[in-house]
């Protein structure tokens, strides 16, 4: 079937049964099935008599081939895995790695059923409305470095949103995207590792593109692109962004030997947390005032109660306020 579909995208204009099924070298009822099983994918074709068949391409198309079509990556999104349901692309991924699959490989899903976000929490992701997807890295660093791969990913999601809508989302240290004071954006990584090496990181991504509303309760906290703009946008356009700025930003990363300082400013720019007071969540909760970002990454905080200068190393910190 898609051998059909990539004759009818090369011409870009009516094809008869006979033409596509003398260059497949298969019968007319195999065309018609073929162009059958496309419709059901989504694609729209138009049929007309004594002209034949001419495929009417949309953004709003969203599968594995439209995906890989025209993405400008080396190596992520090579191969992807796209699912019209299953419970975590991370679950998925993490099965597929342990398999041996390359880095770069992503997990792309219409629906997740059983979505993971920090601290063990649950959501669904409703089919249609947003981009779930998970990136395999298989990076040379010590697992004590992996942290530093979840700022990247808040960076290359945040500007990736920015060149495409418009709109001017930040980051909640460490890797929340943030648009008006709700939450957009969610980023879950996860790795597999020894004390000193480093198998493979999975990045875990959840944009709301499109969603039209949120349960009660959450539409407190949570947005989508769709709500802030009153616009639609293409869900694989927005992918393929995003792919190609965390691949530009990971090859920085391995150029410098993993450090974080050479991106350090460009997150400070994008980050909302400094210069607020904030609530800090971990083996202790503390109130705080966020200061500043270290050389790997990590947040300096002033605490409210002692006055003392401390690094946040991981845990989660709401704003005070806000979210």
């Amino acid at each position: 079937m898609y051998r059909i579909l990539e004759i009818l995208r090369r011409e870009q204009g009516f094809l008869s049964g006979e033409e596509i099924g003398q260059q497949l070298d298969i019968s007319r009822a195999a065309v018609w099935k073929g162009i059958k099983k496309l419709r059901e994918e989504g694609y729209e074709i138009e049929a007309v008599t004594n002209k034949g068949y001419r495929l009417i391409l949309h953004d709003t198309l969203y599968n594995e081939k439209e995906i890989a079509q025209g993405l400008l990556t080396k190596k992520l999104g090579k191969p992807i895995y796209f699912y019209k349901e299953t419970d975590t692309t991370n679950g998925r991924l993490r099965d597929l790695a342990v398999a041996g699959a390359p880095e770069g490989t992503i997990a792309v899903a219409e629906q997740m059923t059983a979505g993971r976000g920090r601290r063990g929490r649950h959501w669904e992701a409703p089919a249609g409305s947003g981009i779930w997807m998970s990136i395999l890295l298989r990076p040379t660093i010590l697992p004590s470095e992996a942290s530093v791969l979840t700022l990247l990913a808040g960076l290359a999601v945040c500007q990736a949103l920015e060149d495409e809508t418009g709109l001017a989302p930040k980051i909640k240290w460490p890797n929340d995207i943030m648009l008006n004071g709700k939450k957009l954006v969610g980023i879950l990584t996860e790795m597999d590792c020894e004390m000193q090496a480093t198998h493979f990181v999975i990045v875990g991504i959840g944009i709301n593109v499109n969603t039209t509303e949120f349960p009660e309760g959450i539409d407190e906290i949570a947005t989508s692109l769709y709500l802030q703009s009153g616009r639609t946008f293409s869900r694989k356009n927005i992918l393929q962004k995003v792919l190609i700025n965390f691949e530009r930003l990971y090859e920085e990363l391995i150029q410098a030997n993993c450090s974080f300082e050479p991106f350090r400013s460009r997150y400070k720019e994008k980050c909302i947390t400094l210069q607020q007071d904030v609530k800090v969540l971990g083996k202790e909760t503390f109130f705080a005032h966020a200061e500043d970002i270290t050389p790997e990454g990590e947040l300096v905080v002033i605490r409210r109660d002692t006055g003392a200068r401390e690094i946040v190393f991981s845990g989660e910190v709401s704003i005070r306020g806000g979210n």
